[in-house]
């Protein structure tokens, strides 16, 4: 039996690990995109930073760490349901996503309906392994999964509604680790961390370009066009400075332990600043490999972050 998602569409992988699973479940493997980990990867990252500089122990911190990876790939998996849902008409018009289940009738709305309401049990069961404090912070970020992929229809930044949304973990992951509300220093690391996200989904957008003025989706990448390379460098520039001065705030100053952490943060710097400097607006592959490069980039700091604690 074959499954019936066509194999040269560049928005979706079939030589995964999913192979050996029954083909019927591969269509729900596609819709909640576990064949291409990079998003969880990015939503899971900022979390970590926080959770490594909040936690009060080594085995809390590995236990939050734990929670949140599971939460990510789940809270993830329903985010993009949640958006083909509203995009199914969309993504028929643009040729990187006219193979997505739901775009393309694979999957029809109420399984995908269902199949939502499973992984929103399963998210939120793991969330109530977290403070009651945090259980409520992660509930704020609702409205933001579901608002975002309305905002390409409304805005020509929605990527700046994306960087909100993915950067939640920095608040989430401290609320868990610390019990408390995020400090202003917790809040500039989120504003950093939005500007991260800002960069490198408007690096992801260059490759939708031509569909999305086609189909009349706004995105940054279109509203920057030539200027894109620098408002890039820009927004990465930002993320590093608001990063770094939240970590200054948070009290980390030049000690052994906390040279790790400054070196992460340097060496994502540097990460960036390549990204910027390879960067180029009519080079769509290119454009999806340094997007891609940016779990490497948070990997940096997380890194640093995690080898003081260890240390």
């Amino acid at each position: 039996m074959q499954s019936n998602i066509k194999t040269d569409h560049t928005d979706i992988r079939t030589d995964g690990w999913w192979r050996w699973l029954p083909v019927s479940w591969h269509r729900y493997i596609y819709l909640a995109r576990l064949d291409r980990p990079i998003g969880w990867w990015l939503l899971l990252l900022p979390g970590c930073w926080s959770i490594a500089l909040g936690a009060s122990t080594l085995g809390q911190m590995m236990w939050l760490i734990s929670l949140f990876t599971l939460g990510a790939i789940i809270t993830r998996a329903g985010g993009c349901i949640i958006n083909d849902m509203w995009d199914r008409q969309l993504d028929q018009k643009v040729a990187r996503t006219t193979q997505r289940p739901l775009a393309s009738g694979a999957i029809s709305m109420p399984a995908a309906s269902l199949f939502l309401v499973i992984l929103g049990v399963l998210g939120f069961l793991i969330l109530l392994q977290l403070p009651l404090l945090a259980v409520y912070v992660g509930i704020g970020a609702l409205p933001l999964v579901v608002v975002y992929p309305l905002a390409k229809r409304v805005t020509w930044f929605p990527q700046f509604i994306l960087g909100l949304t993915f950067s939640w973990g920095v608040l989430l992951g401290w609320a868990a680790a610390d019990n408390s509300l995020p400090s202003p220093a917790i809040m500039l690391i989120y504003a950093g961390c939005t500007a991260w996200v800002f960069g490198f989904d408007t690096i992801y957008a260059i490759q939708d370009m031509d569909d999305d003025r086609i189909a009349g989706v706004k995105s940054s990448a279109l509203a920057l066009a030539q200027q894109i390379k620098s408002a890039v460098g820009i927004a990465y520039g930002l993320a590093i400075l608001a990063i770094g001065g939240g970590l200054y705030l948070h009290g980390l100053a030049i000690k052994p332990t906390d040279s790790f952490i400054w070196g992460g943060l340097i060496l994502m710097a540097l990460h960036l600043g390549n990204q910027v400097r390879l960067l180029r607006l009519n080079d769509a592959p290119l454009a999806l490999r340094l997007f891609k490069s940016n779990r490497d980039a948070g990997l940096l700091l997380a890194a640093g972050l995690i080898l003081a604690r260890l240390v």
